[in-house]
């Protein structure tokens, strides 16, 4: 992948929710399959692989927060700063959009959220938006935690 420049695009939080019981062959299933991915993704962070945040949505609840991604790759490797750049800069770069998405910067289409910590630090803060900007309209969330 390196070699040819591929990107890698993982979608982590789907294999961790839902799972059968333990001690059944589906628990078991779920697990190894979740452990599978686990080491594909180590793999991929120390070989230095260009790895774009995954939004396959659709292996688990729409309602659940998909910047629980970002726990994910902080928890098997990747640095804080690398998992947001995956889904800003990054994802801009493998989209042939450098500088026009993914970076706040004149001319550039800048949506901003804002977090009430920082996500340097907890990950998990970009669960919890507290403020969006979309086109210059400023939306709030005062249930954020």
């Amino acid at each position: 992948m390196a070699k040819q420049g591929t990107w890698y695009c993982p979608t982590i939080s789907p294999y961790y929710g839902d799972w059968d019981r333990a001690d059944t062959p589906g628990g078991k299933r779920d697990r190894a399959r979740a452990a599978t991915h686990e080491v594909s993704f180590k793999k991929a962070v120390n070989a230095h692989l260009k790895i774009v945040f995954g939004t396959d949505i659709g292996g688990m609840p729409w309602t659940d927060s998909m910047a629980q991604e970002f726990k994910r790759m902080v928890g098997l490797g990747m640095a804080p700063m690398d998992a947001i750049q995956s889904a800003t800069s990054r994802a801009a770069e493998m989209l042939d959009m450098k500088g026009e998405i993914g970076v706040v910067a004149p001319g550039a289409f800048a949506d901003i959220v804002a977090v009430s910590g920082d996500p340097l630090k907890d990950v998990t803060i970009l669960e919890h938006v507290r403020f969006v900007m979309k086109d210059g309209a400023i939306f709030k969330n005062d249930l954020a935690k």
